[in-house]
């Protein structure tokens, strides 16, 4: 009889312990585990989050079939941080194809600051003119990654899509999703405004693919809101600005500096110095202004 007691409390012991396993496994489960499969099928009124799925499953484990192009980024999914993928997409060597038919524009407006070199620094997206409240849209199918206030971007979304590529909207007045939601092509993620480092009411607009952006209107018609191709085949070439700018330099104005001065430092012309910043000769330094020179 002492047998079968000691026995039982043995058994009750280990399950104690195997509970206690598995809570912790919850706490320290990454939240992907395997892709199984991108497609999905919604209701109208449906939506999916990926909180509710583990929350079906007695170890945290979750059906990451779910998560967009989970495989292609590695299977990192972060709610943090715009770009935690370390890739060096420049050069990637084969052509990747990218489905843009279901495309749709986040906010009809007027252009107002493109993708590229802007007042000594390079800008990652494009600006679009609104009001504050206007509607702004999912560019296609995906789940949200990041839903976040930045001092920079403001108030900003970051959405993985089901394509392979993640769209940024920045400077917004309002989210109107959350973090792990799977959201649709034309579907309204939040309202436009002028938060974070802005100097009026926009949107900020980037296109990323594993994390490093690309010039949106290689693919985008701003003019008339669509896209310019069905199916895109991105490489390296749309990259190349990168190692570019892996060469630039910049110096940080000092009380004394004069636009002559850094130009006989660096050994650059004043003129190549005001194309490279977009300022004239005549125009007043501030301490700390950072100037491009090569």
């Amino acid at each position: 009889m002492r047998s079968i007691y000691v026995f039982l409390f043995s058994f009750i012991i280990l399950i104690g312990s195997y509970n206690a396993y598995s809570q912790i496994i919850m706490v320290n489960l990454p939240p992907t585990v395997i892709l199984s499969g991108n497609n999905i099928s919604l209701e109208d009124d449906e939506t999916i989050s990926l909180d509710s799925l583990m929350s079906l499953s007695s170890l945290g484990i979750i059906d990451a079939s779910l998560i967009p192009a989970a495989q292609l980024y590695n299977y990192v999914w972060d709610n943090e941080y715009v770009n935690p993928y370390r890739q060096r997409v420049v050069e990637i060597p084969d052509t990747v194809v990218i489905d843009f038919s279901q495309y749709c524009h986040p906010n009809k407006n007027v252009v107002t600051s493109d993708f590229g070199y802007r007042r000594g620094r390079f800008h990652y997206g494009v600006d679009t003119r609104l009001q504050t409240g206007d509607s702004i849209c999912s560019s296609f199918d995906g789940m949200v990654r990041i839903v976040q206030r930045g001092r920079a971007y403001g108030n900003y979304i970051v959405i993985r899509h089901f394509n392979g590529l993640e769209t940024v909207y920045a400077h917004l007045s309002k989210h109107l999703v959350q973090v792990n939601q799977i959201v649709r092509a034309g579907e309204i993620i939040g309202l436009g405004g002028n938060t974070g480092r802005s100097t009026g009411p926009h949107l900020h607009y980037e296109i990323r693919y594993l994390g490093q952006p690309v010039a949106p209107r290689n693919f985008i018609d701003f003019e008339n809101y669509t896209a310019i191709y069905r199916i895109v085949d991105l490489n390296a070439e749309h990259f190349a600005y990168v190692k570019e700018l892996e060469q630039v330099r910049y110096y940080t104005v000092r009380r004394g500096d004069t636009l002559s001065g850094i130009s006989r430092k660096f050994g650059v012309s004043i003129d190549r110095i005001c194309q490279l910043n977009n300022i004239k000769r005549n125009s007043v330094l501030r301490i700390g202004q950072r100037l491009r020179y090569t």
